[in-house]
């Protein structure tokens, strides 16, 4: 259960990229503390966190910069409903004008948000006064378990639970494994 962010600037000679503000939330455990929150309500805390660093006020109207677009990485968006990103970003009090994008790239998927976070204002498509959000948010202690084959019902016998966090979270479908196995592998 964590939660970082970045909101990237650029700086008003060149389409550099510059991180203006950061924030995440506290490390969390598997039904711990922060488990009753979802992960765009953990990413609009980081949000408003990294935005009130960065202008000294989470309220946008008082912000010394736009925000342009957003992109947050989720790896398991089962559950949380659709455009988690945009959940996160309207939580934060951020306005409906926002372009959100959730991006699923698994581990990597704060990382890839950020790349393209940089990417989009080194290639000149976001204006000097304005900025990206970027970051990545999950809450593995509200990934549901799965019952599968369930909508067409079971007429009789035992039917499988199937636990989603496993499933689409922490499972190696290419080599069937778990994916605590391809991090033991990569760091002999």
């Amino acid at each position: 259960l964590v939660l970082s962010l970045c909101i990237f600037g650029n700086d008003t000679m060149s389409t550099s990229t510059v991180i203006v503000s950061f924030a995440r939330t506290p490390l969390g455990a598997l039904m711990g503390s922060l488990s009753s929150l979802t992960a765009p309500q953990l990413g609009a805390t980081a949000i408003k966190g990294a935005l009130g660093r960065a202008g000294g006020s989470i309220d946008v109207e008082e912000l010394p910069f736009t925000i342009a677009e957003a992109y947050m990485g989720n790896v398991v968006s089962a559950g949380i409903g659709q455009a988690p990103a945009r959940q996160a970003v309207l939580a934060a009090g951020l306005p409906e004008s926002t372009i959100c994008t959730t991006i699923n790239k698994v581990c990597a998927s704060g990382m890839k948000a950020v790349m393209l976070g940089s990417q989009a204002i080194a290639a000149g498509s976001v204006g000097k006064d304005a900025a990206i959000i970027a970051g990545g948010m999950e809450s593995m202690s509200n990934i549901p378990h799965y019952l599968p084959n369930s909508r067409g019902g079971t007429a009789l016998g035992n039917i499988e639970l199937v636990d989603g966090l496993v499933h689409d979270g922490l499972w190696d479908p290419y080599d069937n494994q778990h994916m605590g196995l391809c991090a033991e592998a990569c760091a002999k």
